[in-house]
C-alpha cells in the first residue's frame, strides 16, 4: 500500500520546500542592541535611530567605509531592491584601506559576510554618509527589522514576534508604508515587557501588503533602556501567478 496518498504536508512547510508554484516566504529578524530610556526607534542594528527611508528617495550606489584591519579582503552579500524594485544581491570585497562602492539600490534590507572567521568590527554600508545597514562586529549579519515587498508581489503578514530583556519595557508598533502614500502609518501595535516573556502573533487573516509597501518594526521605551529584538514572516505571492489563477 502507498501510504503517500494519506499524507499531506502543512501548506507553510511546502513553501519552505518550494513545492507551492508562485509562493516564497521572508524571515525577517532585527535587534536593536541597548536603546535609551523614553525613545523611539526603529529595531535594527543602529541604537536610537529611526530607519532612514529618505535616503533611498532615488536608487544609489552604496559605499562601505574602510574596515577594520582584520575585516581586509572578506566578501560580504547585500540583498535588497534594484532601481526597479526587483530583487537584487550583490558580492562586495571589504578593504580597510577606502572605502568601496556597489551599483545602485532603491532599497537594502540584509547584508551578511561569507568569510568563515566572521566579522571583527562594525561594517556600515552607507547611502553618502547615512547608514542603511550594518553588521554589527561579530553578528555575521545585519539585524534589521525593514523589509520592502518586491514588485510584481504580494506580501501577506504571516506571524510577528518580539522580546525585550528582563527589567524593560516598550511599545511596539509595525509601520507600513504603501506603494504611491508618502507617510507611514501604524498597522498593528502592542506592549511589550521583559518580565512578561514574548510577544507573539500569528495573524487568522494574513495582512494584505502590495507590492513595493515598507515595513518598519519600531520601538518605544518606557521605564529603562533596553535590549529589544522583533521578527516578522511575510508569505510573498507571484502577481502574475495571482492573475493565472483567476
Amino acid at each position: 500500500m502507498n501510504f503517500s496518498q494519506f499524507h499531506s504536508e502543512p501548506f507553510y512547510l511546502k513553501v519552505s520546500k518550494g513545492k507551492v508554484n508562485g509562493h516564497s516566504y521572508i524571515h525577517k529578524f532585527g535587534a536593536v542592541p541597548a536603546m535609551s530610556q523614553s525613545t523611539t526607534g526603529t529595531i535594527w542594528d543602529v541604537n536610537d535611530t529611526l530607519y532612514p527611508w529618505s535616503s533611498f528617495n532615488v536608487a544609489s550606489n552604496l559605499t562601505i567605509p574602510a574596515v577594520n584591519a582584520s575585516d581586509d579582503g572578506k566578501t560580504i552579500i547585500i540583498q535588497g531592491l534594484d532601481a526597479n524594485y526587483n530583487f537584487k544581491s550583490q558580492q562586495v570585497v571589504l578593504s580597510s584601506s577606502g572605502a568601496v562602492q556597489t551599483t545602485a539600490f532603491i532599497r537594502v534590507f540584509r547584508a551578511y559576510i561569507t568569510d568563515a572567521a566572521g566579522n571583527v568590527g562594525n561594517i556600515d554600508i552607507n547611502v553618502s554618509t547615512t547608514t542603511v545597514a550594518r553588521i554589527t562586529a561579530g553578528k555575521g549579519q545585519t539585524l534589521m527589522s525593514v523589509y520592502t515587498i518586491p514588485a510584481g508581489f504580494t506580501g501577506y503578514l504571516v506571524s510577528t514576534n518580539a522580546t525585550c530583556e528582563a527589567g524593560a519595557d516598550a511599545s511596539v508598533d509595525t509601520f507600513t508604508r504603501y506603494s504611491g502614500e508618502n507617510a507611514f502609518r501604524v498597522a498593528h501595535s502592542f506592549e511589550l515587557t521583559g518580565n512578561g516573556g514574548p510577544y507573539n502573533t500569528e495573524f487568522t487573516i494574513p495582512l494584505k501588503l502590495t507590492e513595493k509597501t515598507d515595513i518598519d518594526m519600531r520601538a518605544t521605551t518606557r521605564s529603562n533602556n533596553a535590549r529589544i529584538t522583533s521578527t516578522f514572516d511575510i508569505l510573498l505571492s507571484d502577481n502574475s501567478y495571482i492573475h493565472m489563477e483567476k
